[in-house]
């Protein structure tokens, strides 16, 4: 197993760790702690693919694994945000929704894409919404109680939600041939 493919798995193994320190009652501490956990697995997300690209490392495993990890971290941190009582911003519960039916639409699509031998690269917007909903995510999980970041988690949710929904439009319009096989 190459290094990337190993970071995707260490992706993985690290979101129970994430959950745990953040709903468990560790108090700020624990806040703190779960969002380093979110910050580091969220660079492994990078640092995966950059490196297997780098280095020819590329691998259906990885083609598989790295956009599912991603998935489950970032829908993990979501879910579980929806019911932080003690959040200075909380994130809609529609807004997930909107956000995860997104994902289960294109994982459909790539599906379908898979199935007629055709490969779809990730897309400057789909890779837009993902940086997005991290900073949306990390802001979210420090919970800082000032204006400033008040007005920045608002933008970065709704952000993050319009992200989803141009990312996904673009990415059935650009490979609609896919919908015609």
């Amino acid at each position: 197993m190459n290094l990337p493919n190993k970071l995707t798995i260490l992706r993985i193994i690290m979101i129970p760790f994430f959950l745990i320190f953040l709903l468990c009652d560790f108090g700020t501490a624990g806040r703190y702690i779960a969002t380093a956990i979110f910050c580091i697995a969220s660079l492994t997300d990078c640092l995966d693919g950059y490196i297997a690209r780098k280095y020819n490392l590329v691998t259906n495993f990885g083609k598989f694994m790295d956009p599912l990890a991603d998935k489950l971290l970032v829908c993990s941190a979501m879910i579980a945000l929806i019911g932080i009582e003690d959040a200075v911003v909380s994130l809609p519960s529609v807004v997930v929704i909107i956000i995860i039916a997104r994902e289960f639409v294109i994982t459909g699509f790539r599906t379908l894409a898979v199935e007629q031998n055709i490969v779809i690269a990730a897309g400057f917007w789909g890779k837009l919404k993902t940086i997005c909903q991290m900073a949306m995510l990390i802001v979210l999980l420090l919970n800082i109680d000032n204006n400033v970041m008040t007005v920045i988690s608002y933008v970065l949710i709704y952000l993050s939600l319009a992200l989803a929904i141009i990312s996904a439009v673009d990415y059935i319009v650009k490979n609609r041939q896919v919908l015609k096989g």
